[in-house]
Parts: C-alpha cells; structure tokens; sequence
C-alpha cells in the first residue's frame, strides 16, 4: 500500500508542478518520507533515518521535509515535538492534497498538518494516471481498489490510521487498469486492507463485490495476470472461491493471513474465523487449483500465547507447507484493544519464535524450488538483467524470479521456461521455443 502511495504522490506532484525526482537528498528542495506505523519498530526506524537529515537542513535552511503516511495519522501534531525537522505532515487520505501544502508552506514558512480524511471517489478515481515514474515498473502494476478497513482487529492500528474501509466505483477501477493495459501493463496486483470485502455499486445502481470486479478486470484483454494483497479469510467466500474456476488469469499463488494456528489466540486478535474454517477454505481453493500454494503472515509472541499455542502455529505450517510468510514479532500499538493487554512474552521468547517459523517457512520455499526444478513454467518477461544482457528476467505465477538466455527482446510475453538452477531469491532456466 505504501509502495503505491508513493507512486500517486510521484503522479500528484508531477501532475500538478514542475517537479523533478532526485537521486540523491543532498540536492534536494523538498524530502518526502512515506512511513508505515503498523509496528513500533517501523516507527523507531523512521526517526533514526530523520536524523540523516540534521546535516543537510543546517546547509539548505529552505530544505522542506515532509511527513506522509500512516505514521504522520497516529502522531499528529505531537511529531512536530518529537523532531523539528518536519515542517509538513500529511496523512495518507490526505496527499492528493500534498501540492497545495508545499505551496502554502513556501508562501507561509509556517508547519502544516493535514489528515483529513477523504472521499477516495472524487479524489482519487478521477485523477488522470498517466505517469509512472519508478523504475522496474514496466509490466506490472499496482492498483488500489478499497481503502481502510473496518474489522479493528485487536492488534491493528490500521483503522484508526486509514480510517473506515472505502471502495472505489468499479467503472474508474477498470478505467485506469484499461489505461495501464494501454502503456504495456500485463499483470496488475489489486490492493487494500481486505480486497475480498470490496463491495460498490455500479453506476447503474447494481452491487459490486469482490468477485464481480475480477470478472469485470478478466475481460481486459491485454491484462495476462491478476494478484490481489491482502485477503481476509473470513470474507473468502464461494463466489470469490468459484473465480479460480473460471479466470484462468487469476494466477496460482495467493496471500491468506492467517496470524496464529491457535483458536485461542485468533479469539484474542477478533480474527473471526477459527484454524479449521482457515483449513477448510484452503481446500476449497485447492478443489479448484491443486497446483496454488500459499503464502501468510504470523505474529509471534502476542499476549498469552503460550508454548502450546506456538507449537500449533508450527503445525499449521507443516500441515499447509506456506510457500512464504511474513513474520512479525508482536509489538503494542497506542489505540488499538491489545495495547491494553500485558506483553507478558519475552523479547527473547519472542525472537526465538520467530527464527523458528522463519526456519520452518525457508525449508517450505526449498522444497518448492526443488520441485521446480527441471519442470516448465510460463514466466511473465519483465526486463533485462543487469549482470548480464544476454539475459532476461520474469516471474513465475508463484513469484520466482527466473533468468533466462534469449536473443529476441520478449519483453511483456509470457513464455515457457524450464528451470535448470536453483538459487535462494532467483532461478535460471532454458527458453523453449515451442
């Protein structure tokens, strides 16, 4: 989410004034920092990387630094007391506006704050996408299609950084995906907090759910490829199911959190769903898609979760064998319910949790690339290497990086590869030419 927030704030600023992307800060008139404050150790990281930047506002006193994000929700104006190296703080509804702020700041020379929320239809589907600044960004693309969330699970600070969950009009989400398809765009990823409880109306007044807009997205002839970050399980439901039965470009790999394999401790982070509603919609989807694997987030060491508890979770992983996961230590966040709770578990128990998963997930992803090996994949060409020329590169529907030797430039196909070298964060292979 954050990755693509930058990208519009790049598109805002460009659109709207002569703006030009540095390289390097010490040249720079204006520093803009996107943070995220999901855990505390994001925002412990924010401030040691602001104090980079002591050095050059002494030599640039006109230096502009601007705060965006989630970070900028939670703080408020108490950022303004915790560095004085910020002049604009600007939440994340609120950097369509971004332009208009840096202007007032130069007119005023006085700090600004902003994170109001807004109306994502009016704001956001009626701006004009028609720059794309970040690089390695050729064939695919993010597009968000709901923002906030409403389901205040007990350690999420999301809600009350993102506010309320909003969808987009599904005529402007296929607008701009029907615009990025004309300027190369092959594969899109659909975001938010919960894509699966996107629910809108049609400008005919007919509903829209999560479901209809990846039939009404597959019809995009030039869109080979359909991902979407992050889904809820418990708004996986059979209608959702049934696309992987019917759009052949929704591709074999799926993110799923699932955050603990104890009931107990779901119970505790309002998860709504229990481990064996989480197994049996594994093995909905699988019905349909036996080759799909799977990735997840696990929280380690939230309040009370026991020995017992933590073994479960590692019996979760052997059971589903998690293709990949996103780990994280648990750690309070003001606001949210869990902030209340005792964080009874021991940084040290809880790092040896987490090396525990994370050991249990890197044999996951061996033993998948290991199957890989010798066997064909269709790879959506994405670009040249930079080692070697003679190369090009693209991703697998599980989201290998595989390199293969070709002499024609193929970028934007997709193409049939057999995987011959097997590396930790990239494969190679042979071009087939039949």
């Amino acid at each position: 989410m954050n990755h693509y927030d930058s990208i519009k704030i790049i598109n805002y600023l460009k659109y709207y004034g002569n703006y030009k992307i540095l390289e390097s800060f010490d040249y720079a008139d204006i520093i803009i920092l996107n943070t995220c404050s999901i855990r505390e150790k994001s925002e412990n990281k924010f401030f040691n990387f602001l104090n980079k930047f002591n050095k050059i506002k002494k030599n640039n006193s006109n230096l502009i630094i601007c705060l965006c994000g989630c970070l900028s929700t939670q703080l408020k104006k108490k950022v303004f007391n915790k560095s004085n190296l910020i002049d604009i703080v600007c939440g994340p509804q609120s950097i369509h506006k971004l332009h208009y702020l840096i202007e007032k700041f130069i007119k005023n020379n006085k700090k600004l704050i902003d994170i109001k929320s807004f109306n994502i239809n009016k704001n956001i589907n009626n701006f004009n996408y028609k720059y794309n600044f970040l690089k390695n960004i050729k064939i695919y693309s993010y597009v968000s299609i709901i923002e906030g969330c409403n389901n205040y699970c007990s350690y999420c600070i999301v809600p009350f950084t993102r506010g309320k969950q909003v969808s987009r009009y599904p005529e402007d989400i296929f607008k701009e995906i029907c615009n990025l398809s004309i300027n190369n765009i092959k594969e899109i990823n659909l975001l938010g907090q919960n894509v699966n409880s996107y629910l809108s109306k049609f400008s005919n007044g007919n509903k829209c759910d999560f479901s209809d807009l990846l039939y009404l997205i597959s019809d995009i002839k030039k869109i080979k490829r359909i991902r979407f970050t992050t889904s809820h399980p418990f708004y996986f439901n059979d209608k959702i199911i049934n696309c992987y039965k019917n759009i052949d470009k929704i591709v074999n790999f799926l993110h799923l959190p699932v955050q603990s394999g104890s009931n107990k401790i779901l119970k505790l982070m309002k998860r709504k769903y229990s481990i064996e509603f989480y197994k049996d919609l594994i093995n909905k989807i699988l019905f349909f898609r036996p080759n799909l694997t799977f990735s997840t987030d696990f929280i380690v060491g939230y309040p009370n979760e026991s020995e017992k508890d933590f073994l479960l979770t590692l019996d979760l992983i052997k059971e589903i064998k998690f293709d990949h996961s996103y780990i994280f230590m648990y750690s309070p966040r003001p606001g949210t319910l869990s902030y209340n709770f005792d964080d009874n578990i021991d940084i040290n128990e809880k790092k040896r949790r987490f090396f525990e998963i994370k050991k249990l997930i890197d044999s996951n992803v061996n033993y998948y690339n290991n199957n890989m090996l010798n066997n064909i994949y269709k790879i959506l060409v994405e670009g040249i290497s930079k080692k070697n020329k003679k190369y090009l590169f693209g991703r697998t529907e599980n989201n290998r990086k595989v390199f293969f030797k070709s002499k024609n430039c193929l970028i934007g196909n997709i193409v049939n590869v057999k995987i011959k070298k097997i590396y930790n964060n990239y494969l190679y292979g042979n071009l087939l030419t039949t």
